[in-house]
């Protein structure tokens, strides 16, 4: 007798209740994990929100539209990261549920459950889901370009234009990686005979003129500045160390991508007995079209974004990991053929819900193990509202004004540019990356200057009192960590700089 599970059933009769319920899961999973167990923002993300704050065209972190929805989340939640983490759970539901509606095209709706569960492990492994960015927003625009594109060049809708040019525009303002990929779609198009029918019409131009307008802003920002461009080419004697480098980007992407390897290996017929009992997800045949634009876009953007970060010598994939494997779910159900059969149903279940889950493991485990085995710190065990809320009243108790700046450490003075006074993030070390403020200008208006303190006086760092003259160093402040454990109580060396009288 033949015996099919519950989540197969549903998989046939209710694929978008499936896909629903496991994008939900996945969304509860990370905001679970940031209330219990992140005090301070993950990562770059308090830099971003404090840079956000300014709203700038353009920056050395990169095109501006991240930064702003960060902060235009952090202020609608009332000062608080929560929503900031939801936007990001947000970037990556829309991203699943573009995934699928993408798949279900191609491959039906059926196996485009299996095309989002795929892809729910890589991004599991290869993105960082909670810390919102450049590379968190970057993947529903992509995967929203990759949707628009295959209705114009698979279905022929001429309406869906417009939508491709407003991501495309967005895309543009998100990631300095929007150029290459938008550079990918064209080569792609312009090598099939359907997509040169396509630009054969007025619609591209038109989409172009409103990509253009969208993004001439930052455009016109980036031909101005001279802080933002690629690195220099590599001299021949730095060839050989890049290709060492350009080695270990692929491994990094073999490993986000090693679930699905295992997923795909442990449901293979190879070793299998009784097939005819296992379940069958069935779809109508692929087109050529289809397959060779699942295929490019599950390769290139990966290729192509490791050659070009190790041949510029850029610390990751050029634009982010998850984006580069954004279509590899896909591509994997697609040359499964058109009848795949589900082997080893609980043994895929157990390997997908511990893929999904570990990174969220790992991130709690982290929390509460390392501070009790040793002296390491975890960056979001910080207690951020305590660091802002003792620095910003200090202030306002000695001076009588508002916090208008802080300097000192980058990591410390974000997390207290993120207080209830929002104060103004200044860069003392490299001034010309927060052109907002300048020293004379902080000099004249005071601030908070922090630093780590490494002793009980609260001696400031040589480096600091060189760029601050007259410094006086107020006693350290102490805080807890999330767990002490082992680790020392995380120790502030502060100092006022007092506003000039008017």
């Amino acid at each position: 007798m033949r015996f099919t599970s519950l989540v197969v059933e549903l998989i046939r009769a209710r694929p978008r209740l499936v896909v629903v319920i496991v994008v939900l899961c996945h969304a509860l999973l990370w905001l679970g994990i940031a209330l219990l167990f992140y005090r301070s923002p993950p990562g770059q993300l308090a830099m971003s929100i404090a840079f956000g704050r300014e709203y700038q065209v353009g920056t050395d972190l990169g095109p501006p539209l991240p930064f702003w929805l960060a902060d235009i989340a952090y202020r609608f939640a009332g000062n608080h990261l929560f929503g900031v983490y939801v936007l990001a759970a947000l970037c990556s539901a829309v991203t699943f549920w573009v995934i699928y509606l993408l798949a279900r095209a191609i491959v039906g709706g059926q196996q485009a459950v299996l095309a989002v569960l795929l892809t729910m492990t890589v991004t599991a492994f290869g993105a960082p889901t909670l810390e919102f960015g450049p590379d968190v927003l970057a993947r529903p625009l992509w995967a929203l370009l990759l949707l628009h594109s295959w209705r114009i060049l698979g279905q022929g809708q001429r309406n869906a234009w417009f939508a491709w040019s407003i991501e495309a525009g967005l895309l543009l303002l998100t990631t300095p990686a929007a150029a290459g990929l938008l550079l990918l779609l064209a080569v792609f198009t312009v090598s099939t005979a359907e997509g040169r029918q396509v630009l054969r019409s007025f619609d591209p131009l038109f989409a172009l003129l409103v990509v253009l307008a969208l993004a001439l802003p930052y455009l016109i920002f980036v031909l101005r500045s001279d802080s933002v461009g690629l690195p220099a080419l590599p001299v021949l004697a730095e060839l050989s160390a890049r290709a060492w480098h350009w080695l270990a980007l692929a491994g990094g992407l073999l490993l986000a991508i090693s679930a699905v390897l295992l997923l795909v290996v442990l449901d293979a017929g190879w070793f299998a007995r009784g097939e005819a009992d296992s379940p069958i997800i069935y779809r109508r045949s692929v087109p050529a079209l289809a397959r060779d634009f699942a295929y490019c876009f599950a390769i290139a953007p990966a290729l192509v974004g490791s050659l070009i970060s190790a041949l510029f010598g850029l610390p990751t994939v050029l634009g982010g990991t998850a984006v580069a494997l954004t279509m590899v779910g896909l591509a994997m159900v697609v040359a499964s053929g058109d009848l795949i059969y589900l082997r080893r149903q609980r043994l895929l279940r157990s390997v997908w819900a511990a893929a999904v889950a570990a990174p969220a493991i790992l991130v709690a485990g982290s929390a509460v193990i390392v501070p009790l085995l040793g002296d390491g710190e975890v960056a979001t065990a910080m207690p951020a509202r305590d660091i802002s809320r003792f620095f910003v009243e200090s202030f306002e108790r000695r001076t009588n004004q508002k916090l208008q700046a802080v300097a000192g450490d980058p990591q410390l003075a974000s997390l207290i540019a993120l207080g209830r006074r929002r104060a103004h993030l200044f860069l003392d070390a490299t001034p010309q990356r927060t052109p907002w403020i300048s020293p004379a200008r902080f000099a004249e208006t005071g601030g908070v200057v922090v630093w780590r303190a490494s002793d009980t006086v609260g001696t400031p760092p040589p480096e600091l009192a060189q760029r601050f003259p007259g410094l006086v160093p107020e006693v350290p402040r102490s805080f807890d960590w999330l767990i002490n454990g082992r680790q020392p109580l995380l120790r502030i060396g502060w100092a006022i700089v007092r506003p000039k009288a008017p």
